[in-house]
């Protein structure tokens, strides 16, 4: 028999996160290794548990949660994330304007395919959380990055996202607090995006799915909250606030000049309707989620665990020489960077792979977020502080065994002491 092929839809696909190093990983522990793993925020496996009135709500509804929902969803789930958009100072937004889904990656990919033509192009930041270049690409677009600035705190080049609007663009994503680096944009950056987007008549599509987890006091601003007509998609959810992963309980609102994107609405009614609706027990604990007591607080105040893992995280990385990092304001990750003098990688994809099977601790490469440069990678300081000493000690190792071999500094200094 001839062999079936995926559609080459897929070919400009990709999504590292769960990619070749993490099969790599797999067959390790197949064989027997234990692995320690900083490549994915999955709250739930570390020990950060859903709120408990969100896990009761859940059960008691039950009996009401066998049949098909109305396919934007329950009107309890939706009401309170429509008042939730007014606490944001989201304005216009009316119940019709809001689609649950099955965690937000579900409500990404469907904008996009209700969005994009083969060639339509959209503006994604690089580094990105690379779902959202997959979709656009499984979607028939084009994705085009434009560059985020490390010396800037990791905010948008402004600059940069202007150079690169053609006539074929149609949207600009705006993913802030950012994964992967942790940064939460200013007002001013903002304004900024959304006079672009005003200026050449784009849509604006803004992932704040860490909204509230947020370090040192910071603030975090709602897009579209900054106008009332230039059209704004919002991403939200359970997954990372409320340590809810698996419930797949996230959610998309439509605000701005909804009379100009119209015939775009009917497209995302037409496969909300297909894919007839989200899971409907974890809409469930929406409305008990957004109206109950906020525990994430607790967590990122200054003591609390996720703050303290940042900070140690963030302390040990930035010891190791040649390793720099702008510390996070918000989310679960650091982004460092490696000096290229020091190491010299070629493959970064290679090079987290190759610590992996020396260290056994699981990385995720900076070219995995789009970032066009071998000298990043991702850490996820989810684990406990005693596992992020052991995993961070033996990345100093490795580290230091690397610079010894290949840096060019450490040859030049070598060289010159002889």
């Amino acid at each position: 028999m001839k062999p079936i092929l995926k559609s080459l839809k897929l070919n400009d696909v990709c999504y590292d996160i769960r990619g070749p190093v993490l099969e790599l990983a797999q067959r390790m522990e197949e064989e027997g290794h234990k692995i320690i793993k900083l490549n994915i925020g999955n709250v739930g496996v570390f020990g950060f548990d859903p709120p408990e009135e969100i896990q009761l709500d859940m059960i008691r509804n039950l009996s009401n949660a066998s049949a098909y929902s109305d396919s934007k969803g329950i009107f309890a789930a939706r009401k309170a994330i429509m008042q939730y958009c007014q606490e944001k100072g989201i304005q216009g937004v009316a119940l019709d304007d809001v689609y649950t889904g099955n965690g937000v990656s579900e409500l990404i990919v469907l904008s996009m395919n209700a969005l994009l033509n083969d060639g339509d192009e959209v503006l994604v930041p690089a580094p990105d959380y690379p779902l959202w270049t997959a979709a656009v690409s499984l979607s028939s677009g084009t994705p085009v990055h434009y560059l985020c600035d490390e010396s800037q705190d990791w905010a948008p080049d402004l600059n940069d996202l202007r150079k690169k609007i053609t006539p074929r663009t149609k949207a600009i994503v705006v993913i802030n607090p950012n994964n992967p680096t942790g940064a939460i944009y200013s007002k001013e950056v903002l304004l900024e995006i959304t006079k672009i987007a005003r200026e050449h008549g784009l849509i604006l599509f803004a992932d704040e799915i860490y909204d509230k987890m947020l370090y040192d006091a910071e603030k975090h601003i709602s897009l579209a909250s900054l106008s009332t007509d230039v059209v704004t998609i919002t991403f939200n959810g359970l997954s990372k606030n409320y340590r809810s992963c698996g419930y797949r309980a996230g959610w998309m609102v439509v605000s701005g000049d909804k009379e100009m994107v119209r015939d775009y609405i009917e497209g995302l009614n037409m496969l909300s309707s297909m894919r007839l609706c989200a899971n409907v027990p974890g809409q469930y604990a929406i409305q008990t989620a957004l109206g109950g007591y906020q525990s994430i607080n607790d967590l990122v105040a200054e003591g609390g665990r996720l703050a303290r893992q940042r900070d140690l995280a963030w302390k040990l990385i930035t010891d190791i020489p040649g390793v720099t990092c702008v510390k996070p304001k918000s989310a679960l990750y650091l982004f460092p960077k490696l000096d290229s003098e020091m190491y010299p990688i070629e493959d970064d994809q290679q090079f987290v792979a190759d610590f992996l099977k020396e260290e056994k601790v699981l990385l995720v490469q900076g070219s995995g977020f789009n970032w066009g440069k071998p000298d990043h990678f991702r850490v996820v300081f989810l684990p406990h502080e005693d596992v992020l000493k052991e995993a961070i000690g033996r990345l100093a190792r490795f580290l230091e065994r690397y610079r010894n071999k290949h840096g060019r500094k450490a040859s030049a200094v070598a060289a010159k002491a002889s």
